[in-house]
């Protein structure tokens, strides 16, 4: 689990296509003070294992359903990723839940300066954006963000100079791709909730159907 709390730009050195994969070396400084082989680090908001490990650079596969979700696909040699190491069990939760499992792309669709703040309104799949909402957090590129605003076929974020210099974001020009994560919250909500699933995939027992929906019955019933 990650916090979207970004710790360091990393540089990726070299990356290496497979048929359908690929792997990738990337340089960093900070995160490598307790960094070991299988740790979870994420870049650009994904969440990859650390499989070779040479102080100050490491390496990680990138699988094909990865490469299909995010714009991991697009790194080459020189590019500038965000890092953030898996939330110890003592740290701080400065950001949001965030699990490195990237629900879909979007594009930054406009850039605007109000006095310290950046703002960017960022194009998103309806897949994606139904699980937003006005004030409620998301995550692009790795970097947890506030929701304050929301339309049709977009949202808008604004970051602070502090974000701008740590992320990558304030390098962004409209048309770049991000990588995008929805809180899990509303997904785990959706899933539980009775009128999610379809008629076709409810349960046909009486006691199968109250224990997959979350109805007061359920919830009396398991002493809430």
């Amino acid at each position: 689990m990650f916090t979207g709390i970004i710790e360091e730009i990393g540089t990726v050195l070299a990356v290496r296509k497979g048929s359908r994969s690929s792997a990738l070396d990337i340089e960093g400084r900070l995160i490598f003070g307790d960094l070991k082989l299988g740790d979870s680090v994420a870049v650009n908001g994904v969440c990859l294992t650390v499989r070779a490990l040479a102080t100050p650079r490491f390496t990680a596969d990138v699988m094909a359903e990865t490469l299909r979700k995010s714009t991991l696909g697009a790194l080459g040699p020189g590019n500038r990723v965000n890092l953030e190491r898996a939330l110890p069990a003592d740290g701080r939760f400065g950001g949001h839940i965030v699990s490195g499992h990237i629900d879909g792309r979007g594009t930054i669709a406009q850039i605007r300066e109000e006095d310290n703040a950046k703002w960017f309104t960022i194009r998103a799949p309806k897949a994606i954006l139904r699980y937003m909402v006005e004030k409620g957090s998301i995550c692009v590129d790795g970097i947890s963000l506030t929701i304050a605003g929301l339309g049709q076929d977009s949202f808008d974020v604004s970051i602070i100079p502090h974000t701008a210099k740590a992320t990558t974001l304030a390098q962004k020009k409209v048309g770049d791709p991000v990588n995008l994560e929805n809180d899990l919250i509303g997904k785990y909500v959706e899933k539980l909730f009775p009128g999610a699933a379809s008629e076709q995939a409810k349960p046909e027992r009486a006691e199968e159907r109250e224990a997959a929906g979350l109805t007061e019955a359920f919830l009396a019933k398991a002493g809430f």
